[in-house]
């Protein structure tokens, strides 16, 4: 992302025609340009006379100061501190009526805020947020108010409807983006348009100019062919002379250096027997150090490694220690729950099989010390199911405990004292966060605790602690179980 941001800032700020970064006395001279998270600011000598314009795929704001050129500024500055990818100068137009661009790239689409102050100017990227919803689910099923922590509690609506909504919504978001980019292609036309009108104007002044230099160039170089010719010949004759002399001098040096040479490859010989006898020495001796500091590495090495090996054998000890723990805990609530799964087996058999379509149940009360139980769901497949959602919301005159699977189950509900426990048969739970408890004893609700646990013989057990004994529903509409306790004092 980053790579292809850097490359299309390049391809914008490549000017037609660029002039050198020299200032000038009447125009303003940009020297910094510095970047501090989402805020660039650009200090020039004289305060900016400046249009913007912003540009998409990818995100940029391009600025063009009128009758200013840059000096100690580089054409290319790459940031990319999350916010800012890199920022991009150049330079076009004639020497009075330059033009300097900046061109800052950004990682995604934001709102900026231009500001002059004196000779500075300052772009700022402007922040925003959103509101939280606590859940124990990456996310919440749009259309309904899904709480899993301390959150508002809006009322739930229908999913079909919430699905079309965020649908109407997307087209319309879709529609927004097209007009924006097209609203900036049509600016960066016209951007382009003026920079090559300034770009044209430019290189007819350059080629007038150069048209004079080359005839006042043409003109020297025919008053120095004519100077050339008369020194040429006075120069081949001393040349013809020095020659003859070289070659003389030449001779006698050949014969010199072939007597010297001589002499110095004998003492070359010599020298390298000497140098080949000590070598052999150093090199044995380099030898013997390096077997002793390879000694002295493994060594060491060896100690840091049965270290390490203590290190990670206590931890391994301390781990297996919490599993086993962790074993016992389970096995035992896996006891007690394969106790109460018999139960509701036994009872299950004696009731007639139920459709799987919308149902409601009388209200039951869930008071201290009371063992009625409800099973539900009638005929479903032998498929393994899904457990893909527990959680918690307020409605108007009641609190409701809802949870969703990927296909309709068979369950039962079974109360103890002050729990309600429903149990989901032939149900699995993948996403670990469906496993971590709803604390939800600070709402007006009768409701003060939820917690889903997978239990024994492949189901999944549902815990709702209660802050005292209330009459509660229980509906199943396809693949989403609900309980419904009403409020305290209702």
């Amino acid at each position: 992302m980053k790579a292809l941001a850097v490359s299309l800032l390049g391809w914008m700020l490549v000017p037609l025609v660029a002039l050198a970064q020299q200032p000038a006395a009447d125009l303003n001279t940009i020297t910094s340009i510095t970047v501090n998270g989402g805020t660039v600011e650009i200090t020039g000598s004289k305060k900016p006379d400046f249009n913007s314009f912003t540009m998409t795929d990818p995100p940029r704001l391009v600025l063009d100061v009128s009758g200013a050129v840059f000096q100690g500024v580089d054409e290319e500055q790459p940031v990319g501190n999350g916010t800012v990818t890199g920022i991009r100068t150049a330079t076009y137009g004639t020497e009075s009526a330059s033009i300097a661009r900046i061109l800052i790239g950004y990682e995604r689409e934001v709102e900026t805020d231009i500001q002059s102050s004196g000779n500075k100017l300052v772009v700022k990227v402007l922040g925003g947020g959103g509101a939280t919803v606590a859940a124990n689910t990456p996310a919440q099923p749009q259309g309904t108010a899904e709480v899993a922590s301390a959150t508002n509690t809006p009322t739930g609506a229908n999913a079909q409807d919430a699905a079309r909504a965020a649908a109407s919504d997307r087209d319309t978001q879709e529609k927004a983006a097209k007009a924006a980019a097209d609203a900036a292609r049509a600016d960066r036309e016209a951007q382009e348009k003026a920079a090559a009108d300034a770009a044209a104007r430019a290189k007819a002044d350059a080629d007038a100019e150069r048209q004079k230099q080359e005839e006042a160039r043409l003109a020297s170089q025919r008053q120095d062919e004519e100077r050339r010719a008369s020194e040429a010949a006075a120069v081949a004759e001393r040349k013809r002379q020095e020659e003859d002399a070289r070659v003389a001098a030449k001779r006698a040096e050949d014969e010199r250096r072939a007597t010297e040479q001589a002499a110095a490859e004998a003492q070359r010989q010599q020298q390298a027997q000497a140098q080949a006898s000590a070598k052999s020495s150093a090199e044995q001796k380099r030898a013997a150090a390096q077997a002793a500091a390879e000694e002295k590495r493994a060594a060491t090495q060896a100690a840091a490694e049965e270290k390490r090996a203590a290190a990670q054998s206590a931890a391994e000890e301390k781990r297996a220690a919490a599993q086993a723990r962790r074993d016992e805990q389970q096995q035992a609530i896996a006891a007690a729950a394969e106790q109460k799964r018999q139960r509701a087996e036994e009872a299950r058999a004696s009731r007639q099989q139920r459709t799987v379509a919308s149902r409601e149940t009388p209200s039951r009360p869930a008071s201290q010390g009371s063992a009625a139980r409800e099973s539900g769901g009638g005929q479903t497949s032998s498929r393994r199911k899904t457990m893909t959602l527990v959680g918690f919301q307020q409605q108007p005159d009641s609190s409701r405990v809802f949870v969703r699977t990927n296909e309709p189950v068979r369950y039962t509900v079974s109360e103890s004292g002050n729990q309600v426990v429903l149990e989901l048969e032939n149900t699995r739970v993948v996403e670990s966060n469906n496993t971590l408890p709803l604390d939800t004893h600070f709402f007006p609700s009768a409701v003060s605790r939820v917690e889903a646990f997978a239990a024994a013989g492949q189901s999944v057990r549902v815990v709702i602690q209660l802050k005292q004994g209330v009459r509660y529903q229980t509906r199943q509409d396809g693949g989403l179980i609900t309980l419904d306790f009403p409020r305290p004092g209702r």
